[in-house]
């Protein structure tokens, strides 16, 4: 099979790697994106995410996709609620309009990026078994399917377990201590309206023990929980997650005298999925290496506990196309300008969320996060 040339190669099809490819056709500059996904419908893109002023849509406005972006906005979504093993209600907050992190649907806004591409940017079930330099910032990309690519400039938006990474850095994803366990409530309102009430319309949070529950409606009207816990990096392992009545058993477990209507997240959820939280160092950066960079992810995976993980992607791809319109002809110093932003950024938000995890699943987590709620400027 031939190999093909592309001026500039992007390695997954997440939010980072498409906002840069948008980014770089607003300013006129091709890019081609190599996704392992057969298509744009191989999978669901469940969650909802709260993209905040000072990154995400920031991106989005050099994509030219903020107003578009307001469309597909979730109402109410700013609203959260902080809950005690007990049920008591600690923190309640109204979503009156006003606030800087609207919440949307993860799989609106990808398919918002995906409709705002040319046809044929995206090259589907192209999945990366190796990434070779070739020299003066060249690079060879080989897929499973036993073909091949050379570009001028190698863009890793292939998220945690990035194979495009070792071309930079030596650096690993580790066990944070925290395991999730995530379940699905379908239908909320009408087949499970204990959960839907206590959840609210908002983001919710339950804390206590070292452990906790976080959860959000989502935009179809289902409700989607992750139950976190201090738990050894095996643990899951131990769990027959086939067998939906055992796994949530051994969940529960663990939320004794929680409760009824917090355990019923589980008890009485339609699907339960493990999922191990990982995190790259803290500070993760790497020397200037020619023709190659990473964003998202692949650059600076954190645990969900600041929030930023897509905001940042998505900020990382719009600067990165910035860079690259700015320098036309010279990508060394596109890049440079790129990672020189990006590493004082991620190590910021990176170390947030170290802090946050520990705060949260801390002795005394409930009544810190109480206090981060209601008092000074983390007051929202």
């Amino acid at each position: 099979m031939s190999t093909r040339h592309f001026p500039i190669a992007i390695i997954g099809a997440g939010l980072g790697g498409l906002t840069a490819a948008r980014v770089l056709h607003v300013n006129g500059i091709e890019s081609a994106i190599f996704e392992l996904e057969a298509s744009a419908a191989a999978r669901t893109q469940g969650g909802m995410l709260d993209i905040h002023e000072s990154n995400g849509q920031k991106a989005l406005h050099a994509a030219d996709l903020h107003d578009d972006f307001l469309k597909i906005v979730h109402e109410g979504g700013q609203a959260m609620r902080l809950l005690g093993p007990d049920g008591t209600v600690h923190v309640a907050e109204e979503d009156d309009g006003t606030g800087g992190r609207p919440e949307v649907d993860r799989g609106d806004l990808r398919d918002l990026l995906l409709g705002s591409l040319p046809d044929g940017t995206i090259h589907w079930g192209r999945k990366v078994t190796g990434a070779r330099a070739l020299g003066d910032g060249r690079h060879e990309v080989t897929f499973a399917d036993g073909s091949a690519i050379t570009t001028d400039l190698l863009i890793g938006a292939d998220g945690a377990w990035s194979r495009i990474r070792p071309l930079v850095s030596n650096a690993w994803p580790a066990y944070t201590g925290i395991s999730f366990v995530e379940t699905d409530l379908f239908d909320a309102d009408t087949r499970h309206p204990r959960s839907a009430a206590v959840i609210g319309g908002g983001f919710f949070i339950a804390l206590g023990h070292e452990r906790g529950v976080l959860a959000h409606q989502e935009s179809d009207g289902s409700l989607h929980v992750y139950t976190a816990l201090k738990a050894d990096e095996g643990w899951l392992d131990t769990v027959d997650f086939t067998d939906q009545a055992t796994a949530k058993a051994a969940v529960l477990a663990h939320f004794e005298g929680w409760h009824e209507a917090l355990r019923g997240l589980v008890a009485d959820a339609d699907t339960i999925t493990p999922r191990r939280i990982h995190a790259l160092p803290v500070g993760h950066r790497w020397d200037r290496v020619p023709g190659v960079t990473l964003l998202g992810d692949a650059a600076h995976l954190m645990s969900p506990f600041a929030g930023e993980g897509a905001n940042l992607a998505m900020l990382d791809g719009a600067e990165l196309a910035l860079a690259i319109a700015a320098h036309p002809g010279d990508t060394e110093a596109a890049l440079a300008t790129y990672e020189e932003a990006l590493f004082p950024r991620s190590e910021e938000s990176a170390a947030e969320s170290a802090a946050n995890l520990d705060t949260m699943f801390g002795e005394r987590g409930l009544e810190q996060m109480v206090a981060f709620f209601t008092s000074g400027p983390a007051a929202q």
